[in-house]
């Protein structure tokens, strides 16, 4: 079942015919990669947002996910599949959808600076 799944995203996304964008595609991976989407941390252009915030004697201390548009695809590619950040879900993406949400980041970048 899950490789009839796969075969599907691959003609959906790649078929001549397709009928849905890279546009699309790319911001419906970035909304929900699987499960939690990347937005719900780092915003609708990944610029990062404000996670939470708590006292510490007289300090506040903010919890922020970074801003991930200024990253290269090799950092973004590590931070993806490295599984070392603590806070950050794993997500098991392939490399295409990796190369995807990339494509997203740097297209909405784009997009975000216009407005």
């Amino acid at each position: 079942m899950r490789l009839i799944g796969l075969i599907f995203l691959v003609v959906l996304v790649y078929g001549e015919d397709s009928f849905i964008t890279k546009e699309e595609y790319a911001k419906m991976l970035y909304h929900n990669p699987r499960g939690i989407g990347c937005h719900k941390c780092h915003g609708e252009y990944g610029k990062g947002e404000i996670l939470g915030r708590y006292k510490e004697g007289n300090r506040t201390i903010i919890i922020q996910a970074p801003n991930i548009t200024t990253l290269s695809f090799k950092k973004f590619y590590e931070a993806l599949t490295s599984g070392k950040h603590r806070l950050m879900p794993h997500y098991f993406l392939t490399t295409q959808e990796i190369k995807t949400l990339y494509y997203y980041l740097k297209s909405s970048k784009s997009k975000s600076s216009k407005r």
